[in-house]
């Protein structure tokens, strides 16, 4: 069903909102007469959160990184890009400022940036990268990377001591957050605070670390205590400041180290006047700061996975729904400046308000709450979503020499990609781009009772333990339009394999041992194969792509094109660009180096009529008819000037 304003291919794609809130519901439906309407109804959120837990159900759970190896492809050369990067960061250097602020030795030359030690955000980036070598140790057993990481959890547990505060752990002095009390300007401390707690946190989940644990627990203390001392309406005031997954971090210690009252402090983080409207089903996210406010719906959505409280989930979902289908360009991102501009719906304009679109941050974001979301529902569409978001934003945004990203992925005519340097950037978008390319594996295989899924088209293998499986899958997805699916290991009884047909392919089909099976998939279901498997089964799903338009919903001439879930974007080549255009800045100067994107003229219904395949490489396409020749290419691979969207006529 179309969404109005949205364009239909994409809502095509996108899970259906809730059910009508109460309030909705009363004026489609008038109370009958002789009924009288109940009086004195409390509003959402009207009294204290009080967290009880009583764990939701999910349909659908990821396999742990340990399961999951990639092979050749795209995704491990991200990874491999990531590591290397990673690697050239010592711990000395990383550890520097906590040093300096506890008033412990350190010679190690500063970092720079955002790290350098007069910025008031300084060691947000050693709590990412502390996340990237658990993450990278579980999904690639690293052993040098954890290693790196163990020396930086002991390096902290000596500067958390020193400091001798209650279990406050920061580069930074505590005196950030009195001024956060007093209302004085200050730069987001509590986010500094989420990172280096979360990296702890995932240095104990995912490799192991139980001094992580400790430091990360003092830690949670003395937020608690902190938190506590404000009352309700003062911390309200205070989480108007930029706070991260504050929620988020303090719901996931609770839950793993069992200690309920770490997750009653993470309920003082969350913002009543932001969860409110969400929870209600209103959509007031115009002239938000994006990422600030993503993360608080993570912790939302972990919230109801540990209490069952429907009004979080109801926030979630209505959050992600409208983000998605009347907010988010045809990559997958969304946002302009780091923020929602207009209305929903209202892409256009929100798109020529500048050129620093799609933070990397919020794509990272919105793909780590749309796994919570599938895990609730298994409804394929998320991964239409999510997939769109990893291929076009996600993997072409990291530059393979050098393991460096981008802060924006800018969707302007003639934009380019810029990226971090490796000791003088270290942005909120560097950090994520950390754990963000050191778990590539953690969304191509799910379980539950219907079986294992198979949601992404990614060279890698699983192994499934419990369930006794072994399977290897083989593709050069995207570049080929196919997938091989080769069972190595198998119980004797009937098991069953279920494989993602996504929304964008066309009649596909799928064969087991070369021959094609009888069931007709469907374009945005599943197609679930049960039998009994032999060790050598090859399965082989075939999705033939084809060209679309996509339109902003507010302009239709305003276009993009896709192969399959793959934005073609313009080869407009390298003119005017320098090192110091693309280094160590955010977004493009577009102004600084402007170039003219010509119109374009459709010459036929279809995009096939005026778009050509040019045999130069796979996914390569031309202009043709009375337009430029101009190349069209996956935008992930393009390095130099391009273009998204195109004013087309006729």
């Amino acid at each position: 069903m179309a969404v109005a304003g949205v364009p239909a291919a994409l809502a095509q794609q996108t899970p259906q909102p809730p059910p009508a809130s109460a309030s909705e519901t009363a004026v489609q439906n008038p109370v009958p007469p002789g009924v009288r309407p109940p009086t004195g109804e409390a509003p959402l959120f009207s009294e204290p959160l009080v967290f009880t837990r009583k764990e939701a159900p999910r349909r659908a759970l990821p396999f742990s990184l340990t399961q999951v190896r990639l092979l050749p492809g795209p995704c491990l050369e991200a990874s491999e890009a990531n590591r290397a990067y990673m690697l050239r960061l010592g711990a000395d250097r990383l550890l520097h400022t906590f040093r300096l602020n506890a008033g412990l030795p350190t010679s190690a030359s500063p970092l720079g940036g955002w790290e350098d030690p007069k910025s008031e955000l300084r060691g947000h980036f050693t709590g990412h990268y502390l996340s990237a070598c658990a993450l990278r140790f579980a999904s690639a057993g690293d052993l040098e990377l954890k290693a790196r990481g163990d020396e930086i959890v002991a390096g902290l547990a000596k500067c958390q001591e020193a400091l001798s505060a209650g279990g406050y752990l920061s580069a930074f002095p505590i005196e950030l957050f009195n001024r956060l009390e007093q209302g004085k300007r200050v730069w987001a401390p509590f986010y500094t605070i989420h990172k280096i707690m979360a990296g702890l946190l995932d240095m104990y989940l995912h490799a192991g670390n139980r001094q992580a644990l400790e430091v990360a627990s003092r830690m949670a203390d003395w937020a608690d205590r902190w938190s506590d001392a404000k009352g309700l309406r003062p911390m309200q005031q205070i989480l108007k400041e930029e706070f991260g997954g504050m929620n988020e971090v303090l719901y996931n210690l609770a839950a793993a180290a069992h200690e309920d009252r770490w997750a009653t402090a993470g309920d003082r983080f969350n913002k009543l006047a932001f969860v409110t409207p969400l929870a209600e089903r209103r959509d007031e996210l115009r002239n938000l700061h994006t990422n600030t406010h993503i993360p608080q719906v993570i912790g939302a959505a972990r919230r109801f996975e540990l209490t069952s409280d429907v009004r979080f989930r109801d926030a979630a979902e209505f959050f992600w729904y409208t983000v998605v289908s009347a907010r988010t360009y045809a990559t997958g991102g969304s946002s302009n400046a780091e923020a929602w501009l207009t209305n929903p719906g209202r892409l256009s304009l929100e798109w020529k308000a500048g050129a620093h679109h799609q933070e990397c941050c919020c794509a990272y974001n919105m793909m780590k709450l749309t796994r919570q979301l599938y895990s609730w529902s298994g409804d394929p569409r998320y991964f239409d979503y999510y997939e769109r978001n990893l291929f076009n934003h996600r993997l072409g945004t990291i530059e393979r020499s050098t393991g460096h990203s981008a802060y924006f992925l800018s969707l302007a005519p003639g934009a380019w990609k810029t990226l971090n340097t490796d000791d003088q950037s270290f942005w909120c978008c560097t950090g994520s781009a950390l754990e963000e390319y050191a778990k590539l594996n953690d969304s191509i295989y799910y379980h539950g009772p219907d079986g294992i899924t198979v949601n992404l088209f990614v060279a890698s293998e699983l192994n499934a333990t419990q369930q006794g499986v072994r399977l290897r899958q083989e593709t050069r997805f995207p570049d080929e339009p196919i997938t091989g699916i080769v069972i190595q290991a198998t119980p004797a009884a009937a098991w069953t394999l279920r494989l993602r047909i996504p929304a964008w392919t066309t009649s596909a089909r799928v064969k087991v041992n070369g021959k094609v099976i009888e069931a007709t998939p469907q374009a945005g279901s599943y197609l679930s194969l049960t039998r009994a498997w032999k060790k050598g089964d090859r399965i082989e799903l075939e999705m033939p792509m084809r060209l679309t338009v996509e339109s902003l919903p507010d302009d239709p001439g305003l276009q993009a094109f896709l192969y399959g879930p793959i934005v073609l974007a313009g080869d407009l080549g390298t003119a005017g660009l320098t090192e110091d255009l693309i280094r160590n800045k955010q977004g493009p100067q577009v102004s600084k180096a402007p170039i003219e994107v010509p119109a374009l003229r459709a010459s036929g219904q279809a995009p096939e009529a005026w778009i050509k395949p040019d045999g130069s490489s796979p996914l390569s396409f031309r202009m043709a008819g009375s337009n430029p020749p101009i190349a069209l290419k996956p935008l992930h691979r393009l390095w130099g000037r391009f273009a998204v969207y195109w004013r087309v006529s006729g």
